[in-house]
């Protein structure tokens, strides 16, 4: 007999290690969206309302936090600092540079190794850490040789800015190069139900221990082939109307469930609906349901 009971609070999913040594609750709370629209550009106009929201997700055991330097440009990591700082004990800011962003609709890769030390020390005084737990490259920049992006990162954690180093957008090719001479803690890639393209690159990182934190883990953008995220048909819909609670939680539940590795990271702008992502770490599927849903 399957139990429906949904609890809210994070900590009832079980906790990954990242880097080792960051040992996070694996439902997180992605903040891009705290940021001014469109394009994610500006500060967010509700700012006092985003730094309740930011008090309450830790409040519900939310310890892992994910933001970039390109949500804003800097006005979400000052959101976050506003909001938490001094952080509490055990929770974890991850951030992300290599991007340069002057406009809504302006927003491109910069991997020179002078533009990710300029972002990581302007991250460094928004977050108000002289440490950053988790520093992601944001996406590989194709006019600049990808080991010199992440020799940068190696001279910064080497010099105590950076904890842990994480990289974004990336190929297992690129992930191993990087290892060449990093020791890699994250993968922050694009993954949801409906779009499983990219599960070679979390394989590799399950086998090696690297946390993946997909991003759009709720299909943000439009998604392909009938958006079953969205839709209130097929199997997605089916189980949550059997179990009484929302697609998206079960959605959730499925990711938590595809691999131990995994650091789900929903971004949302209400309370409410922190509340109900929040409580998908407590849905506990049966093997029966997984299969149903591998086959969306």
């Amino acid at each position: 007999m399957t139990d429906n009971t949904v609890q809210i609070n994070a900590s009832f999913v079980n906790t990954f290690n990242i880097g080792g040594d960051l040992k996070v609750n694996r439902l997180g709370y992605g903040a891009m969206r705290l940021t001014g629209q469109p394009g994610n550009f500006g500060p967010y106009p509700d700012w006092e309302s985003g730094e309740k929201l930011l008090r309450r997700a830790v409040e519900l055991g939310v310890n892992f936090i994910d933001t970039a330097e390109a949500y804003g440009p800097g006005f979400n990591e000052e959101l976050i600092a506003s909001a938490l700082h001094p952080y509490k004990n055990g929770v974890f800011i991850a951030t992300k540079g290599g991007i340069i962003k002057t406009a809504p609709d302006d927003i491109r890769p910069d991997g020179r190794p002078e533009n990710l030390r300029r972002g990581c020390e302007a991250s460094l005084q928004r977050l108000k850490v002289d440490r950053i737990d988790l520093y992601q490259l944001h996406r590989p920049d194709p006019n600049v040789p990808f080991v010199e992006s992440v020799g940068m990162l190696v001279e910064l954690q080497k010099e105590g800015k950076i904890r842990h180093i994480g990289l974004s957008n990336v190929t297992t090719e690129q992930i191993e190069a990087a290892r060449d001479i990093a020791n890699i803690a994250s993968v922050q890639n694009r993954l949801n139900l409906a779009e499983r393209t990219g599960e070679d690159v979390l394989d590799y990182c399950t086998k090696h221990g690297i946390a993946f934190i997909p991003y759009g883990p709720l299909g943000a953008n439009p998604l392909k082939h009938g958006a079953p995220l969205a839709s209130d048909e097929g199997t997605l819909a089916e189980i949550a109307r059997q179990r009484d609670v929302k697609s998206s939680q079960i959605a959730l539940a499925w990711m938590l469930h595809r691999a131990n590795n995994i650091v789900v990271i929903p971004g949302t702008t209400t309370i409410a609906h922190l509340e109900e992502n929040i409580a998908a770490a407590s849905i506990v599927l049966t093997q029966q349901e997984i299969e149903m849903l591998n086959q969306i």
